[in-house]
Formats: C-alpha cells, sequence, structure tokens
C-alpha cells in the first residue's frame, strides 16, 4: 500500500539475563505503520511496548525479524532511517548545562542540519510548542508540562516524518495532560506519523487513528477505537482493555502459567 510507512516482520526479541531464565519480550510482532496516523500501543507494564518501541525507534536490534521502509530493511542504511525517526524518551535525557535554545541547536547538529537551517527550525518548533519565554533557560527551572514540550520541540528538529512517544504525559496535571494531546493532534494534521505508547485509555481513545494491544510479547488485536467499542459492546475503549485484560488471565488460567 502507498500510505505504509513503516512495516514490522515477524519482530522477536529475546533477553538473555545474567542470572535467571530467559525472556521473550516480543514474538512474532507483525503489523504496518501507516502515513499520517497516530497508532496508540497498549498493555500491560512488561507487555513489550518500551521494548518494540525501542527497536522501531533503531535503538535495539530485534533478535530475528526485520523492520522496513521504502519496502527495504531498515538495517540496510541506518542512518536516512534515524533521519526520518523523532523519538522522545519517558525520561527527560537533557543537557542541564545548556540553555532549551542551545539544546534544540545541538540536536539540529547532530541530524546534519546547517547552521542556517538550525535558526530557522528553532524559531519554528519554539513557538509551536510556546517556549518563547523560556528559549534562554535551563530544563531544571521549567514544570514537567514544560519539560514535555521542549522533549517534543527537540524531537521535532529534524522534521521527522514518524514521531515515536513513549508515556509522553505520564504523571502530569490532567490540564496539562490536554495540552500535550492538542500538541499531538496537531502533529497529525501536519501528516506525521506518531506512536503513542500510553497507559492512559482516553487518552488513547481521543488521540489514535488505531489501537494496538500487545500482550505478553503478541498483538492480541489491532483497530480503531470505534470498530473496537462497537465489535465488544463498550461504551469506551477502557472498557474494551480491560476485558481483553479478564480474557488474556483466563487463557493463562487455563494453560496452568
Amino acid at each position: 500500500m502507498n500510505n505504509v510507512l513503516i512495516e514490522l516482520k515477524q519482530i522477536s526479541k529475546t533477553f538473555v539475563p545474567k542470572k535467571g531464565q530467559v525472556k521473550e519480550a516480543l514474538k512474532g510482532v507483525d503489523f504496518s505503520i501507516y502515513k499520517g496516523e497516530v497508532i496508540g500501543l497498549l498493555g500491560v507494564n512488561g507487555a513489550g511496548k518500551t521494548t518494540l518501541s525501542s527497536i522501531i525507534a533503531s535503538l535495539h536490534p530485534p533478535s530475528s525479524g526485520d523492520v522496513l521502509w521504502n519496502k527495504k530493511s531498515i538495517y540496510r542504511d541506518i542512518i536516512a532511517y534515524r533521519r526520518i525517526i523523532g523519538y522522545c524518551p519517558q525520561q527527560p535525557n537533557i543537557d542541564k548545562s545548556l540553555s532549551l535554545e542551545n539544546n534544540l541547536y545541538f540536536s539540529g547538529l547532530c541530524f546534519g542540519l546547517t547552521t542556517s537551517q538550525i535558526n530557522e527550525r528553532k524559531e519554528e518548533v519554539i513557538e509551536k510548542l510556546g517556549l518563547g519565554g523560556y528559549r534562554k533557560l535551563t530544563v531544571d527551572v521549567l514544570s514537567g508540562g514544560y519539560k514535555q514540550r521542549f522533549l517534543i520541540a527537540r524531537t521535532l528538529m529534524h522534521s521527522p516524518k514518524l514521531v515515536i512517544l513513549d508515556e509522553p504525559t505520564v504523571g502530569l496535571d490532567a490540564h496539562i495532560r490536554r495540552q500535550l494531546w492538542r500538541i499531538i493532534r496537531e502533529l497529525r494534521q501536519d501528516g506525521i506519523t506518531v506512536l503513542l505508547t500510553t497507559h492512559y485509555l482516553d487518552e488513547a481513545e481521543y488521540l489514535s487513528d488505531r489501537v494496538c494491544f500487545i500482550h505478553e510479547g503478541e498483538i492480541s488485536t489491532i483497530d480503531t477505537p470505534e470498530k473496537l467499542k462497537k465489535k465488544h459492546n463498550k461504551n469506551s475503549l477502557e472498557e474494551v482493555f480491560l476485558q481483553f485484560l479478564d480474557e488474556s488471565q483466563g487463557k493463562l488460567l487455563v494453560r496452568g502459567d
């Protein structure tokens, strides 16, 4: 399909800890991410959300399987692939010795932008994220909401086609979360694809074109929130997800795990 941006082909990931049993974090994950959509990745802690998003971000390789971009493995030219990816981590990793605008400047350098391109893009993202009054300050003075705004601004410096947001609103007040929701919807309006991992079901329902339930490293279902609610005769995505968890737990009990 022409609107496919990224294809995941039988992605598996196995971790071998120093002590204990081998852990299969992902087991044959296979789906596509479309251009210009917001896709929500949902699952309980340990389901494999962060592992999957880190593989898509090219931070870690899969144990088997492949990630395709333009029908080719991203590992054939990982540098070119990384130029279209913007990764916004859950934990802020900002240089505290630099001002926000200097952090943006060095982010632009990392992606090969020229000085003129950096200065132009820096002004665009500062305005877009409402950071004008904070540009000369360091991250220490920012509230949690403005730290997250800055992380998104830095993620956008090189104009990525896919932005990966890992729990972008965790721990934030409700009104701050709503402000970030508006920003995420604006990314979609700009044609940017967004992969959103979140524990907030209302957030996923409001923002996502499709949601993907992942359980024990496997994709259990992937569809639009509206179709899932209709299929399961529920009023909210949260009710659908709770039913999904109950059914998954029942399968574990039957297997005796």
